[in-house]
C-alpha cells in the first residue's frame, strides 16, 4: 500500500524557507533563519516537516545537459492507441524507465504524453524512439520538436499570493 503523506497548512516563514531553497537548495540553516527570522533548529523542524508532507519532494543539482555530453534536447508528444488503465500505467512506467527521458507528462488534448528528453546525438535519439515508440504496440504515433536554445531552465514554482511573481 501507498505511504500517504500528512496534509500541512504553510505559513509565511514556510514559504519563505522554501523560496531561499529553490534558488539554493545548498544554503546553510543559519543564513535562511537569518533571513527569515528564525533560529537555525527551527529553520530544520520546518523543512524536515515539510520534506516528510512531500512538499519538498527532493534535494537534487540542476545540470547542464550539454556539459556532461547530452546537448540535444528533445520534446516528444505520443499519441497512444488505447488508453485503457492498464496500457496507460506501462506507457508511464516505460516512459520513466529511459534515463534518457528527463521529464514525462500524461496530458489532456490531442497528445497523451508530452516528454522532455535528453540525449548526445540525433542516432541515440534514434535508436531510442526504437525502443520507446516503434517497439510500444500502443503507440500510435509521436511528433518530435528539437529545442534550438535552452532560454529557461528550472522547476522553481511561484510561491506566496496568486498572480505573477516578479
Amino acid at each position: 500500500m501507498a505511504k500517504t503523506r500528512p496534509e500541512i497548512a504553510l505559513d509565511s516563514f514556510d514559504l519563505a524557507i522554501l523560496k531561499i531553497l529553490q534558488k539554493d537548495n545548498a544554503t546553510p540553516q543559519r543564513s535562511i533563519g537569518e533571513a527569515v527570522n528564525l533560529s537555525a533548529p527551527a529553520v530544520q523542524r520546518r523543512i524536515k516537516r515539510m520534506e516528510e508532507a512531500g512538499v519538498i519532494a527532493a534535494n537534487c543539482a540542476i545540470i547542464d545537459p550539454s556539459r556532461v555530453g547530452r546537448p540535444i534536447t528533445i520534446f516528444v508528444e505520443v499519441e497512444v492507441i488505447s488508453e485503457t488503465a492498464e496500457l496507460i500505467d506501462a506507457a508511464k512506467a516505460e516512459f520513466s524507465a529511459a534515463p534518457e527521458v528527463q521529464q514525462c507528462y500524461y496530458v489532456t488534448g490531442e497528445a497523451d504524453f508530452i516528454l522532455v528528453i535528453v540525449v548526445a546525438t540525433m542516432a541515440d535519439y534514434e535508436a531510442l524512439t526504437r525502443h520507446l515508440f516503434f517497439g510500444n504496440n500502443n503507440v500510435k504515433k509521436f511528433r518530435t520538436f528539437v529545442a534550438m536554445d535552452r532560454v529557461k531552465i528550472g522547476l522553481t514554482v511561484p510561491l506566496g499570493t496568486s498572480g505573477p511573481e516578479r
